[in-house]
């Protein structure tokens, strides 16, 4: 579900091109063949930033439309002129099977602290957060580790992009508990021009969204960037 911080916060490539993108990737899973749609924007400013990014899924099994709606929100809050920053996160929610169902994804509050790193071109960098998590209806306090990062080359026209997270979660998978969640999303893409580009993502997760274990989802997608 999470593509890019899909977290582009610090990616000074997009930073130039305004931050704000719409991404198409057709998932190539085992048992999945289905459409997500991302849209992304983030926005820096003299106290610091602001980014978030929608998810949807279509056509997922037997449903004609949209089957699934997350998103996430962040503020970040500069601390002076360090690179350090307070970080601020909402997370949530919800999708639908036929005939009739539909799901929840829990709400989470999370907050803490990030240090960013960038090299002085800005063709490359990255984030680190360490987050204090609540997820309504589950856990009071669990904890989240994040990492995001971003490389421009080839004379831009090769960006390679991704964020990891590891957080506690209890989740059952028929007679069996696991008290850890780990996504990874790594993206290449081929920039055409810094407003067209296309790519794949791969989804490297463990125990996420209703998936036992390791799984590998790879998707092919496009970008276009306002």
């Amino acid at each position: 579900m999470k593509k890019i911080l899909l977290f582009l916060t610090i990616a000074g490539w997009v930073f130039a091109a305004k931050a704000q993108n719409v991404q198409l990737h057709y998932d190539m899973g085992e048992g999945r063949g289905f459409l997500t749609s991302t849209v992304e924007m983030f926005k820096p400013d003299k106290l610091g930033s602001t980014f978030f990014f929608i998810d949807m899924d279509y056509n997922v099994g037997d449903v004609e439309g949209i089957s699934l709606a997350y998103w996430e929100i962040a503020r970040a809050l500069k601390l002076g002129d360090s690179p350090f920053a307070f970080h601020g996160e909402f997370n949530g929610g919800f999708g639908q099977y036929a005939p009739g169902g539909s799901y929840q994804i829990e709400n989470a509050w999370l907050t803490g602290f990030e240090y960013s790193w960038n090299a002085g071109d800005f063709s490359k960098g990255f984030t680190l957060q360490a987050l204090y998590k609540y997820i309504r209806g589950k856990h009071d306090a669990s904890f989240q580790l994040t990492g995001v990062w971003y490389l421009n080359f080839a004379k831009n026209k090769l960006s390679f992009t991704g964020f990891a997270d590891f957080w506690r979660e209890d989740m059952v998978f028929g007679t069996n508990e696991t008290k850890f969640v780990f996504l990874s999303e790594p993206q290449l893409w081929y920039n055409f021009s810094k407003n067209f580009a296309v790519g794949t993502e791969v989804e490297l997760s463990s125990n996420f969204g209703g998936m036992e274990g390791f799984n590998v989802m790879p998707t092919l997608g496009a970008k276009v960037t306002f």
